[in-house]
């Protein structure tokens, strides 16, 4: 982990953010005291539809969940909007 002053980091923040962007992450200091951290963010991978597919057939499937969700379907039925209820 890489240190910058919240000085430099007004200075130039291009660089540290380049940096950031990267992979790299930065602890910001002010008078020698960290106060805040800059990490690059997580990455997701989108997920394919098998994946997704596979998952679902892993799933148990619960007569009382099955249930339920019939009743909630049943709400969207008829035509009147379901938040006026």
């Amino acid at each position: 982990m890489k240190t910058i002053s919240v000085g430099d980091l007004r200075q130039n923040p291009t660089a540290a953010l380049d940096d950031v962007e990267h992979g790299e992450t930065y602890s910001v200091t002010r008078h020698r005291r960290e106060i805040a951290r800059l990490i690059p963010p997580v990455r997701r991978t989108p997920t394919r539809a098998s994946d997704f597919l596979d998952a679902i057939r892993r799933t148990p499937i619960d007569a009382a969940w099955a249930e339920d969700i019939v009743v909630e379907r049943s709400d969207f039925d008829d035509d009147r909007d379901a938040w006026d209820r």
